[in-house]
């Protein structure tokens, strides 16, 4: 039985919906392609990196809310073949520009900071666009490829010059999850001169319990793999459940922390997520900072910061099945052993 086929009920895939998307998309595809034509790079795009259930939900909406970036919605994400299709249409909808005697209001609903395993709620709410990225990443049994057949094999020129697009519609920095790419870097670094990788990371402890709670939601057990299969799966799918959350976390962060170790200092950020959680602004200023370097924005030109003060930090165990100690005992192990 696939992973897919695995959900439970609330997290599974609604076929007529996947039937009506992939005929709607193929449709509007050769529209897309005419959107082509300013493909420039004139924004920057903000990856955004680590493992899973590190923070990067609430940090993304976090960052959508500010006005800063344009950003992959939900509504957006229903025109993954033909995004740039979906982006005239959501600015038709939503743009106050193009409100005529508020005909059409409904699709303007606040962003708010609560998901359920990466999942939000709302028509402009931020989504993860995984299967946007899939169209241009030949991954098959793993979620990663060496790079140089990433680069024979998959379609980064594509990839980039709708990204390049998305944003010059939207006229902003564009920022979207990347954590599909936590082990392919430096190939979608090439694409870019001006991407902003921010690695979000998270204490390992309550990151591993996280994920284990993440697995018993979307599947109703913890024995399930959950999120991308990472090089490294074939080794750690089989463990115990604990063994293999702290491996994957533990390759995941390495994997990152090696391959942004060599970029400029305006083209990363580390965003400790207890620290965000106790200063957002404080990563707001960074993210400008490195924006200004980047795209030599007058700094008087950018929003200033008027978000949340603060976030509830969820550091706290709750998990059954093992304890804290357990946790603490076998990251430890498994830690060295990706020495």
């Amino acid at each position: 039985m696939s992973d897919v086929e695995h959900r439970q009920k609330e997290f599974s895939r609604v076929s007529s919906l996947e039937q009506l998307l992939s005929e709607l998309n193929s449709v509007l595809s050769y529209t897309n392609t005419q959107f082509l034509a300013d493909k420039s790079e004139k924004n920057s795009k903000i990856f955004i990196l680590g493992s899973l259930r590190s923070g990067s939900t609430l940090f993304t909406q976090w960052l959508a809310s500010s006005g800063l970036v344009a950003y992959p919605t939900n509504l957006l994400s229903r025109f993954y073949g033909a995004p740039l299709v979906g982006a005239k249409i959501q600015q038709l909808l939503t743009d106050p520009r193009y409100n005529f005697r508020n005909e059409i209001l409904d699709f303007n609903s606040e962003i708010n900071f609560s998901s359920d395993n990466g999942k939000t709620k709302g028509a402009l709410a931020p989504n993860e666009f995984w299967y946007f990225w899939r169209r241009f990443l030949p991954f098959d049994q793993l979620d990663y490829l060496p790079g140089p057949e990433l680069k024979e094999k998959g379609d980064l020129a594509g990839f980039r010059d709708e990204l390049n697009t998305l944003a010059n519609i939207f006229e902003k920095p564009f920022a979207m999850k990347a954590m599909i790419m936590n082990q392919n870097i430096p190939e979608l670094a090439e694409q870019f001169e001006k991407p902003l990788f921010v690695w979000v990371r998270r204490d390992p402890i309550f990151n591993i319990q996280s994920a284990l709670e993440a697995r018993k939601r979307q599947y109703g057990d913890i024995n399930t793999w959950y999120s991308f299969k990472i090089k490294e799966y074939p080794h750690l799918k089989n463990l115990d459940p604990l063994e293999s959350v702290a491996g994957q976390i533990i390759a995941i962060n390495r994997s990152v922390e090696q391959d942004i170790a060599d970029l400029p200092s305006h083209k990363k950020l580390i965003v400790q997520y207890e620290d965000f959680c106790q200063r957002p602004e404080y990563y707001f200023d960074e993210i400008i900072s490195r924006l200004i370097e980047q795209e030599g924005i007058d700094e008087r030109s950018l929003l200033s910061y008027c978000g949340e003060e603060c976030f509830s930090n969820t550091n706290v165990w709750r998990l059954t099945e093992y304890s804290q100690k357990e946790a603490e005992q076998v990251y430890k192990v498994m830690s060295d052993r990706y020495e």
